[in-house]
C-alpha cells in the first residue's frame, strides 16, 4: 500500500490500520512537506508565538518506524501510472503499489486580480506560510488579511499578537457567513477589534499595488489600503490534478463512494481533497471519519461513511463559538434566542416541528454535545430550556 499525503487525515488513517489491521499492508507514506504530520488547527497558535513547532507535531518518526511504514518526507508524487500499478516521486524514483490511498488536502487560492503575485503576499495554509509571514511580520509592519473565514480570523489574530497593525477585509456582510448568522458575527468581529484587529466588512479587493513588493492595497470603492505584508485567505480547493492526470473520476473534488473507493478499485482518497455525493468537506471532523470508514473496509470489516452533518466549535479571540446544521432561520422554522451583548452571551436554537435542525452559541457553549447529537439524529427536543441554559446539576446524595 502506498498513500500519498501525510497530513490530519492520512495520520489518523494510518493510525487506525495499523490498529485494527497490524501487519496486514506493507505500507509506503508519502509527504511533499519536509516534516511529519502536525495539527495544523494550532498554525494561527504557532504564528502568534502561543506554542512551538514540537507543540503541533502528533507523532514522531519512531512511531512510523514501530507500526512498519516507511515515510518519506519532502516527497512529491508526481504522476499515478495505474496501468503498472506505481507511483512516481519526484522525476525518477517509483514506488509500485497494490492498494493506493490519496490523501492530498486543497491548495490555498489566490484571488484573480492584479498584483497577487508580489512579493509580500503570502498564503496561510502550512508551516512554510506561518515562517514566511513570521518573516514578513518585522516591527511597524502593516499586514492586512483578506478572508473572513476560520482561517483568516485565525491568521489576524495570529498577526495582532505580534504587535503588527492588522486589518481583515471580507467581501461579505459578516464574518464566517456560513457558520454564523449576523448576531454573532456581530460578537466575533467585536472580539476581533478588542484584540486590535481592523475589521472591514464588504471589502472587495480590486488590485495590489507596489513597486518590488506589496506596498497598497485597493479596494473596488476606490479606497487604498497600505500593507506591507498581505496574507491570502481567501478558501482552498481540492488538489486534484494527481487524480485527474490519472484518468481518475473527478468534480470539484476526487469522487468517491461511501467506502472511499475511487473509480479505479484499487485507489481510494481521503480528507480534503475527497468528493462524497457532491460534497466536498474542508473540516478535521470528516476528514477523520473519511479515515475510520477506509480504516475499517481495509481491514475487510463493513464500514460505510454517509456524510458528517457539519458543527463548528472554535474560540476566535478567546470567544467561544459553537454552530451546527442551519445557521439562518428558514420560513418554516422558529428562532430561539437567549442574548446578552453585554456578557458576549448568545445562544440561538432552530426548531421545526420539534426538532432541533440548527444552534449558534457564543460565550459559552457548554451544551454543544446535545445539539450535535439532536440534529443528527433527528429525535424530538424534549426539554427546550436544558439546551438554553443548560442541564441542572444533580444534587449530591445525602450522607
Amino acid at each position: 500500500m502506498v498513500v500519498v499525503g501525510n497530513g490530519m487525515a492520512s495520520l489518523r488513517f494510518l493510525e487506525r490500520l495499523t490498529e485494527i489491521a497490524p501487519g496486514r499492508y506493507d505500507i509506503t507514506c508519502i509527504g511533499a512537506e519536509p516534516t511529519v504530520a502536525y495539527n495544523r488547527v494550532l498554525l494561527s497558535s504557532l504564528l502568534g508565538g502561543e506554542v512551538d513547532e514540537a507543540a503541533c507535531a502528533f507523532r514522531g518518526l519512531d512511531w512510523y518506524a514501530d507500526h512498519g511504514i516507511r515515510l518519506i518526507t519532502g516527497a512529491p508524487a508526481t504522476r499515478i501510472d495505474r496501468e503498472n500499478g506505481y507511483v512516481r516521486v519526484g522525476e525518477t524514483h517509483v514506488l509500485p503499489f497494490d492498494r493506493l490511498v490519496l490523501a492530498v488536502g486543497s491548495l490555498p487560492i489566490r484571488l484573480p486580480k492584479p498584483g497577487m503575485d508580489l512579493p509580500g503576499v503570502i498564503t496561510f495554509r502550512d508551516l512554510a506560510d506561518v515562517a514566511a509571514i513570521r518573516k514578513a511580520a518585522v516591527q511597524h509592519a502593516r499586514a492586512i488579511v483578506i478572508g473572513g473565514g476560520l482561517l483568516g480570523l485565525e491568521a489576524a489574530v495570529g498577526l495582532a499578537r505580534l504587535g503588527v497593525e492588522t486589518t481583515l477585509l471580507h467581501v461579505m456582510d459578516r464574518l464566517m457567513e456560513r457558520q454564523l448568522d449576523h448576531h454573532a458575527a456581530a460578537l466575533v468581529k467585536r472580539a476581533m477589534e478588542a484584540r486590535g484587529v481592523r475589521v472591514i466588512l464588504k471589502a472587495d479587493t480590486a488590485r495590489l499595488e507596489g513597486d518590488g513588493r506589496v506596498e497598497r492595497l485597493v479596494l473596488a470603492d476606490g479606497t487604498a489600503l497600505p500593507a506591507d505584508l498581505v496574507v491570502m485567505s481567501v478558501g482552498v480547493r481540492p488538489s486534484v490534478a494527481l487524480a485527474q492526470d490519472a484518468g481518475l473520476a473527478v468534480g470539484r473534488g476526487i469522487t468517491v463512494d461511501d467506502r472511499m473507493t475511487t473509480s479505479d478499485p484499487r485507489i481510494f482518497a481521503l480528507g480534503e481533497c475527497a468528493e462524497h455525493r457532491g460534497q466536498i468537506y474542508g473540516l478535521v471532523e470528516p476528514a477523520y471519519e473519511h479515515a475510520e470508514t477506509l480504516a475499517r473496509h481495509l481491514a475487510g470489516e463493513p464500514a460505510e461513511y454517509r456524510g458528517t452533518a457539519l458543527s463548528t466549535s472554535l474560540k476566535v479571540s478567546g470567544l467561544p463559538v459553537f454552530s451546527a446544521g442551519i445557521v439562518d432561520t428558514p420560513d418554516d422554522a422558529e428562532a430561539i434566542v437567549l442574548s446578552d451583548p453585554g456578557a458576549g452571551l448568545y445562544r440561538k436554537l432552530l426548531v421545526r416541528d420539534g426538532k432541533l435542525i440548527g444552534a449558534v452559541f457564543v460565550g459559552d457553549i457548554a451544551e454543544q454535545g446535545a445539539c450535535k447529537g439532536l440534529i443528527r439524529s433527528g429525535d424530538p427536543i424534549e426539554n427546550v430550556d436544558d439546551l438554553m441554559f443548560g442541564r441542572p446539576v444533580p444534587e449530591p446524595l445525602a450522607a
